[in-house]
């Protein structure tokens, strides 16, 4: 039975990362990360992936390009943006490995893109 306090849309949510781990298999591992407080992070990601690179893109209105800060550990992608309005806070794993050093991002009228190289998967060895 559901308490009165429940969100009544936690149930779809995590079915949702269910289906989303699920078809993304042992690499994936998807959480929507819903924070009521404060605004919460209504953060829209789409990721787009050719043979040499990986392209973030994000909807981040109402917030200035000074406060945005982004960090990338080869695997994660974290954004963090705040204003005296709305935070966002997310943890995106990407689909792959990247090189974090070639990482370069745009922010224009509140849409964030950043792209980067793809990380060699092996490297060639000689005998």
């Amino acid at each position: 039975m559901r308490r009165d306090d429940d969100d009544p849309f936690d149930e779809f949510f995590r079915e949702i990362e269910r289906m989303m781990d699920e078809m993304m298999g042992a690499e994936g591992d998807v959480h929507i990360d819903r924070d009521g407080a404060g605004g919460g992070s209504d953060l829209h990601i789409d990721v787009h992936e050719t043979d040499d690179e990986i392209r973030v893109v994000a909807d981040i209105p109402g917030i200035e390009k000074e406060a945005i800060d982004l960090k990338c550990d080869g695997n994660v992608l974290t954004i963090d943006a705040d204003s005296h309005q709305r935070e966002y806070h997310e943890r995106l794993t990407l689909p792959s490995a990247v090189d974090e050093h070639s990482a370069s991002a745009t922010y224009n009228n509140g849409i964030l893109e950043v792209t980067f190289d793809r990380e060699e998967d092996s490297a060639d060895i000689e005998l």
